[in-house]
């Protein structure tokens, strides 16, 4: 097996992409298509997790109006990703409450 480098990224990060051992042409475009759409996910999941790293730095950081602004920024990141098939409804409620839990804490 070998390492693709190219239009889908370079480096270790990418390494995890590796060429496929399918013989037929049509599962052969299958592989293709789903490193692809892995890597179209990863970024989108990690977008999520920044939006709630930003509102836990503010949260930590004590700043109210900050923290608040940042949680009104990542509700509708974490919701489209629920409808983007990235994270299941239930997780993504999960991560909203405990993120208001933290900034309404900080309101009182």
């Amino acid at each position: 097996m070998r390492i693709i480098r190219g239009s889908l990224g370079s480096g270790p990060r990418f390494s995890w992409i590796k060429s496929t051992v399918a013989n037929i042409k049509s599962a052969q475009k299958r592989a293709r298509q789903a490193a692809k759409t892995r890597l179209h996910k990863m970024g989108l999941r990690s977008k999520m997790r920044t939006h709630i790293k930003a509102v836990i730095a503010a949260v930590d950081k004590g700043d109210k109006d900050a923290a608040s602004a940042a949680y009104k920024a990542a509700v509708p990141v974490i919701d489209s990703m629920i409808t983007k098939g990235i994270v299941n409804k239930n997780k993504a409620a999960r991560h909203k409450s405990r993120l208001n839990k933290m900034v309404k804490a900080l309101a009182a």
